[in-house]
């Protein structure tokens, strides 16, 4: 126990303690009494509250209100919070130009600004607030990096736009793109479903990759149940904010922490969350790097073995029909929760920030007829999960496609080869490909890219021209909002010399997405003949931030990380 019977603090096992207990710390406290706070604030616990507040994009305008909101939870409970920011890079303006390969590093960069934040000042505990596709994650990376009691926060998903009598979300203007490429759409449309699609601040507003991990956050345990719900406009929704705040100091009492909560079983809770939302497969991707950070071993191969024995039953953009405040309105994560795990698809008994358990949280949750966003499980939209992992000869390691409202599943066909997405994109602007095609672009993971893109002006423009008999292949990203048959995640990459770097125009590939195969139709001799004459290849990011990453970060299947992870450590931040 950490609090004394008389309601103050013991701080002798809290981290705070370097930084403000006995008379070497003077120098220490004078800084805290620069900036307000009185003896009492100094003896309580710190809480970092962590947001990633810009004005990059909508989904991080309204983090600060809600950050503030969460202080005023942490000093209701008697906790002295301490509110600090980090970067966001925003997938939906980083897309399709060089910005990209900034994306993937920024979770690491957000991972890592918060852990040496809370590293360098002693704090406590911590609120981490967040509502873009690589904050959310980087975000709950650093909360099991730490490990000291930490509460998870989404800032909220954005309005849906309406145009043409229709609920629309910034994929439909991708797409529009790729409509206006094909003479389908004119200018003047194209510009007015722009200032149509994005209405007020949050994130991207279907089943994409930001939504799917506000989704993770409440089924792995590290968000109250229904956080995730409204949408970030609702000042609603900063009842949730204060009670994130309060949440976290009855963690610090009870000396729960995020190891505590994200066991095995609730990442496979997590995996199987993705898999019934139809959620993005960056999915794949974030979650073994969470993993990682606790020791947890569980990779792209436990996130398409759980999808395969998951019934798809939320009927969320962009393979179905409604939008994440659609969902929130239809009893959120928690109605989700209750179904599949009255179906016994979840683990029932993992610890959630709560104090309970997940099954104790969703006791008093009631199946709602009145909806039709959720699905029972009994009637499912589709039997397996929304995304599935496919290996074979052109992917060793792995891929994986979301197959959530996807009727093209099978697929063969001659290569069509791309050393990166701008020579794609251009030949898919000007038309210059065929239906039947596979589209190959590599030189786009992790390593090589560097940065491991994603593909969504590409996948959209193909999408927008009415084109569904063709397939993508990449070692990069495919986004959240992608649909169509594109094979992300392909593992080795070409910058490691993997099977993806040996093809060539007029290879055939074969894709069969219900049987979780992707190869390369061409002779093992062959192969490696062409293996000895390949030569790696250089890219342009010699220097800086997107050069550390590549010369650390490992393969997609294992999470694109950059550290050794919890396996390796030596000490824990939260027993210092």
């Amino acid at each position: 126990m950490t609090k004394k019977p008389d309601g103050t603090w013991d701080k002798s096992q809290l981290p705070s303690r370097h930084v403000t207990e006995g008379p070497a710390r003077a120098p220490h406290r004078s800084y805290y009494y620069a900036m307000g706070l009185g003896t009492r604030e100094i003896a309580q616990p710190f809480v970092g509250v962590a947001s990633c507040w810009n004005e990059a994009a909508p989904c991080n305008t309204a983090l600060m209100r809600q950050a503030h909101a969460a202080s005023q939870g942490v000093k209701a409970a008697g906790g002295t919070p301490r509110e600090f920011c980090t970067i966001t890079v925003t997938d939906g303006i980083a897309m399709g130009h060089e910005g990209m390969r900034s994306s993937l590093v920024s979770r690491d960069v957000i991972a890592d600004s918060v852990e040496l934040t809370m590293r360098g000042h002693g704090y406590d505990a911590l609120v981490g607030v967040a509502g873009c596709d690589k904050s959310l994650p980087g975000m709950m990376m650093a909360m099991l990096r730490l490990n000291v009691p930490s509460v998870f926060l989404y800032g909220g998903s954005i309005l849906p736009g309406r145009f043409q009598g229709r609920d629309i979300t910034v994929m439909d203007v991708f797409e529009g793109v790729g409509a206006h490429a094909a003479g389908t759409m004119d200018a003047k449309t194209l510009c007015e479903l722009e200032q149509h699609a994005c209405p007020s601040d949050g994130a991207c507003g279907g089943q994409f990759t930001a939504n799917t991990m506000a989704c993770v956050s409440e089924a792995i345990g590290l968000a109250l149940p229904l956080s995730s719900a409204l949408p970030a406009p609702y000042l609603d929704r900063d009842q949730y904010a204060v009670a994130s705040g309060e949440a976290v100091m009855r963690l610090i009492e009870q000396n729960i922490r995020p190891r505590d909560i994200c066991t095995r079983k609730a990442f496979e809770n997590a995996a199987v969350v993705v898999a019934a939302t139809g959620g993005s497969t960056n999915g794949a991707l974030h979650l073994p790097a969470m993993a990682h950070e606790c020791g947890i071993e569980f990779t792209l191969k436990d996130v398409a073995e759980i999808a395969a024995r998951t019934p798809y039953i939320a009927d969320l953009k962009p393979g179905g029909r409604y939008v994440a405040k659609d969902m929130g309105e239809a009893g959120g994560v928690p109605m989700l929760l209750r179904t599949l795990l009255d179906a016994g698809l979840l683990h029932g008994d993992c610890m959630t920030v709560t104090g309970k358990t997940l099954a104790e949280n969703l006791a008093d949750v009631v199946w709602r007829d009145d909806q039709d966003v959720i699905r029972p499980v009994s009637n499912p939209l589709s039997p397996t999960g929304g995304v599935v992992g496919l290996w074979g000869s052109l992917a060793p390691d792995g891929g994986i496609v979301k197959v959530a409202g996807l009727k093209h599943q099978v697929h063969r066909g001659p290569a069509r080869v791309f050393d990166g997405e701008a020579a794609c994109f251009e030949a898919v602007s000007n038309r210059d490909y065929k239906e039947g095609d596979v589209l190959v672009i590599r030189y786009e993971g992790p390593k090589g890219g560097p940065g491991m893109r994603e593909m969504l002006s590409t996948t959209a423009a193909i999408y927008g021209q009415g084109v569904e008999n063709i397939a993508l292949i990449t070692d990069g990203r495919f986004s959240g909002a992608t649909r169509g048959l594109c094979i992300g995640h392909v593992g080795p990459e070409a910058a490691v010399g993997g099977p993806i770097a040996l093809v060539k125009d007029g290879d055939i590939i074969s894709i069969d997405a219900t049987k979780g195969t992707i190869d390369l139709e061409v002779d093992p001799i062959e192969l490696e003949n062409r293996r000895r004459h390949w030569e790696p290849r250089r890219h342009d990011y010699n220097s800086g931030a997107i050069w550390k990453f590549a010369q650390l970060v490992g393969p997609a299947y294992l999470g694109a990380v950059t550290h050794p992870g919890a396996a390796e450590e030596t000490h824990v931040y939260a027993d210092i």
